[in-house]
């Protein structure tokens, strides 16, 4: 669809000049329909790509459940799966036993590999936006996802991860990753480094 709208514009621009050159408005006119033509075929790829982003992303407050971070995230076999997490003893009869934990695949994996389905975006606070737009940080980024994480995120276990600054991620259109909380974590870190 792009290939079509560059060759809208070409042709709206070879009219226009020739409209120039010709005086004759008709081609001045045939360069405007061509333009709007173009403009159409943006929005409508836009739209496209956004809904298709959506439907892959799902929004977690239409699933009624806004306050986990990790909501509406997992579907299908990859969410109807769990994974078992050995924790340390607990303050119970049990002390002295390791006790197994069933975690949801909603809740952030605690280092036994992470759940297939893609994080959230983090709910970024305006002023670790600003921290984080300047910021050389690196951070890491999946191929054909749209979040980047801190290196220890749990999502990123087994997956091939291409190293940026956070700012060239953002700049790229990269959005913080729910789950890891890079925005927080890296605003927090500066502070701390400003503070000493």
């Amino acid at each position: 669809m792009l290939y079509l709208v560059l060759l809208l514009v070409l042709a709206a621009f070879g009219l226009l000049v020739t409209a120039l050159v010709s005086g004759v408005t008709a081609w001045a006119w045939g360069s405007v329909v061509a333009s709007v033509a173009a403009a159409l075929l943006l929005f409508a790829d836009w739209f496209l790509r956004r809904r298709r982003a959506l439907a892959a992303d799902p929004d977690p407050a239409a699933d009624g459940e806004v306050g986990r971070p990790d909501a509406g995230e997992h579907t299908g076999a990859a969410g109807a799966a769990r994974e078992k997490v050995v924790t340390g003893p607990e303050d119970d009869e049990d002390a002295g036993d390791a006790t197994v934990k069933v975690a949801s695949p909603a809740e952030p994996s605690t280092g036994l590999g992470a759940s297939t389905g893609a994080p959230g975006e983090e709910d970024t606070d305006a002023a670790d936006l600003l921290i984080v737009a300047a910021l050389a940080a690196e951070v890491r980024v999946v191929d054909e996802h749209p979040r980047y994480h801190l290196a220890e995120c749990t999502w990123l276990t087994g997956s091939a991860t291409l190293r940026l600054p956070v700012r060239e991620a953002r700049e790229l259109g990269f959005t913080p990753c729910g789950r890891c909380g890079p925005d927080r974590s890296l605003a927090a870190a500066h502070r701390a480094e400003r503070a000493r």
